[in-house]
């Protein structure tokens, strides 16, 4: 019996030669074969084009190597026309050089600052002005999995390849030069209690210091830290000032302090969503059985409604669920069911601007913004194509490949960080965005009309002096 080979969201750079093997015999193909779809890259220079009319700021950063996540961090400083904010990526290297954790600065432009005409005048090959490498952390294996600690978001968790979840107090971390046959960074914490690899699904609690974690085991393991962090980490007066210097993450022993609570309930990929109940026990609380027609690949609870939760799958879909009425006979009953993707949804996460907004990336490249209020509304004026799918009111087609990772911005609203893994049509290295889109999208209708007509007025008032 042949081993299962189970297929990974995120893959390691190409050698070149295999690269032009590729490339060569993909220009075989078309040749022999009539392509009715456009190209990667027609579409994507028409999205280029139209990238002044549907923005209001974008900066694109070239990455030598895939990144398979990327997050916000603290703001460091706001100025007048900009902020300064850590973010957090990393390189998935082909092992020339050590895999890494990258602390990044971002300079991110304030709304209406940036000139139309300079968003769109990027070269895709270039790092962003906008982007800065501050600190490199040489990591243990390839970091598939970043998550940052609300109540402190200097500390953050790590999934590789390997059943323990590391966790990292990163202004406290030496900066590392990352060459061949250097040392792994130390983790400040290691956590443990999976019996197999835990790769990709990682969360933090929102109110308390618990990391949470699903592994290959068909388990999920839920720990606090609560008592390996000192309580500046947690303390609002003092959470908020990275670059402070020494680490809030207490030292015992050999400082590799090892702790699990007890693992939750079995299952893995499966199509269920389960909820469970920590403060009662290890036995799911609730289950949907067919939550989706394949693979569950992600999920996001609404910070402003603890009611509605979305699931991302391997279907292409995105479905939002009610917990007060998660099934029907045994069967998930969605709210709805949101189709706008290609292929498999890796990544949703609710805005933290509007109650109703929430974003979607996949493998088709694309970062779907959508907005459940408007699903059912009728659209007085044929402004949309027929066939957009309900909710849907913003596509963020500047990625070519599949968009691994995405997350909204806490401190500038509607801004939003995203990350393609370019694997398959550069063969190798990827792409991160930092973007807002016009708010003139998302704005109550009757305002943005009423600016309109007081800018038309101006324009005509201008036209007519002499």
């Amino acid at each position: 019996m042949e081993p299962q080979v189970v297929k990974k969201r995120g893959r390691k750079p190409k050698p070149k030669d295999e690269k032009d093997q590729q490339q060569q015999s993909a220009g075989k193909m078309k040749e022999g074969k009539k392509i009715q779809q456009p190209s990667v890259d027609e579409k994507y220079t028409q999205w280029k084009s139209l990238v002044p009319v549907l923005y209001d700021w974008l900066a694109n950063h070239n990455l030598v190597w895939p990144s398979l996540s990327c997050r916000w961090g603290p703001q460091l400083e706001q100025a007048t026309y900009k902020n300064r904010q850590r973010l957090y990526l990393s390189e998935q290297t082909d092992g020339s050089v050590p895999n890494t954790l990258v602390i990044a600065n971002c300079e991110v432009v304030k709304p209406r600052v940036a000139a139309a005409e300079h968003i769109s005048q990027f070269n895709e090959e270039a790092r962003s002005p906008f982007v800065k490498k501050y600190k490199t952390i040489i990591h243990p294996g390839e970091v598939n999995r970043i998550r940052e600690l609300p109540q402190n978001s200097r500390i953050v968790a790590t999934h590789t390849d390997s059943p323990d979840v590391l966790i990292w107090d990163v202004e406290a971390q030496p900066n590392r030069h990352a060459v061949l046959g250097a040392t792994n960074s130390r983790p400040d914490l290691i956590l443990t209690g999976h019996q197999d690899n835990a790769e990709f699904a990682l969360a933090m609690c929102p109110t308390e210091p618990f990391v949470l974690s699903g592994g290959k085991d068909k388990s999920v393991v839920l720990w606090s830290i609560q008592d390996h962090i000192t309580a500046s980490a947690t303390d609002p007066a003092t959470a908020k000032s990275p670059g402070s210097g020494g680490s809030i993450i207490k030292k015992a022993g050999n400082g590799n302090d090892k702790t699990a609570d007890s693992p939750v309930g079995p299952r893995g990929d499966d199509s269920c969503l389960i909820l469970w109940d920590a403060r009662v026990g290890s036995s799911p609380a609730v289950k949907v059985e067919k939550a989706h027609n394949a693979d569950l690949h992600c999920v996001d609870w609404n910070p402003h409604d603890d009611n509605l939760i979305l699931t991302g799958s391997a279907d292409n879909s995105v479905r939002m669920f009610d917990r007060r009425n998660l099934t029907s006979n045994g069967v998930g009953t969605p709210v709805h069911k949101f189709e706008g993707h290609k292929a498999a949804v890796l990544c949703v996460q609710w805005s933290p601007d509007k109650s109703s907004v929430f974003g979607s990336s996949a493998e088709d490249g694309l970062l779907n913004i959508w907005d459940y209020e408007k699903v059912g509304k009728k659209v007085e004026r044929p402004t949309r194509a027929p066939s957009s799918p309900a909710g849907l009111f913003f596509q963020h087609a500047g990625h070519r490949d599949k968009v691994v990772d995405f997350h909204w911005n806490a401190f500038d609203p509607w801004t939003i960080v995203s990350v393609s893994d370019d694997c398959d049509t550069t063969g190798g290295g990827g792409t991160l965005q930092i973007w807002r889109m016009s708010d003139l999208i998302y704005r109550p209708e009757d305002e943005v009309l009423a600016e309109l007509e007081k800018f038309k007025s101006h324009v005509i008032a201008c036209a007519s002096k002499p």
